[in-house]
């Protein structure tokens, strides 16, 4: 493969939102700095997350899913992807440990809520079919605070409030995903999370870019 078909192929990937309600300045949500040197959106402060391997499929499927989030992460399939939900919510609960240290409380089943999809444009050194999982801070075991296991993927993970996670450097489609968890966060105030009405998605798999809801 040249490295202009490498960058220009799309990967599937998953990416967890912890948002955390009980925060003392209001709604929080966990994120942490990428590195100078990464080849995929340098230094730009993002959620945890990473493409889905091999072995992701290969592992027994967790109940975490509910009935809609399997439907919607059904639909608009890639034709070169045969990707399942099961291998997607792997892949995001395998990312939250190595990138945060934090686990899910194993009493805690569809605890993964699918809320956004964004495949990048074209012409980026890395494209990814990127599905955003929003996890409820109270469904993580232990103390939320302690990331003394994450790898070093991820520099300055900290809780930072809705009302001050747009000051930080982020890429463009964070911004957006940031909007969509406000007005769930306002939505469910102290009600359990629930699945957004639709699951926009942001598709940029060829030239000509399109939105779509997803329900």
């Amino acid at each position: 493969m040249t490295a202009a078909a490498f960058a220009d192929r799309i990967r599937d990937a998953a990416t967890v939102i912890l948002l955390d309600r009980d925060a003392p300045g209001g709604p929080s949500v966990l994120m942490g700095m990428r590195g100078a040197a990464a080849a995929f959106m340098p230094s730009k402060y993002v959620f945890p997350g990473g493409a889905v391997d091999p072995e992701d499929a290969a592992l027994p499927a967790t109940p975490v899913l509910g009935d809609a989030c399997r439907v919607r992460l059904n639909a608009e399939p890639r034709m070169d992807s045969d990707v399942t939900p099961d291998a997607l919510a792997t892949a995001a609960l395998r990312e939250l440990v190595e990138e945060t240290g934090l686990v899910m409380a194993p009493d805690r089943p569809a605890s993964l809520i699918f809320v956004f999809r964004a495949v990048t444009p074209p012409g980026r050194t890395r494209r990814f079919d990127a599905r955003f999982f929003l996890i409820d801070a109270r469904d993580v075991a232990g103390d939320r605070c302690d990331f003394s296991s994450a790898c070093v993927e991820l520099s300055h993970l900290h809780w930072v409030s809705l009302a001050e996670a747009r000051a930080l450097d982020l890429p463009f489609i964070t911004e957006v995903v940031l909007a969509e968890i406000e007005e769930l966060a306002r939505a469910a105030r102290d009600a359990p999370l629930m699945p957004p009405a639709t699951v926009p998605f942001f598709d940029n798999r060829d030239g000509e870019p399109r939105f779509v809801q997803l329900s």
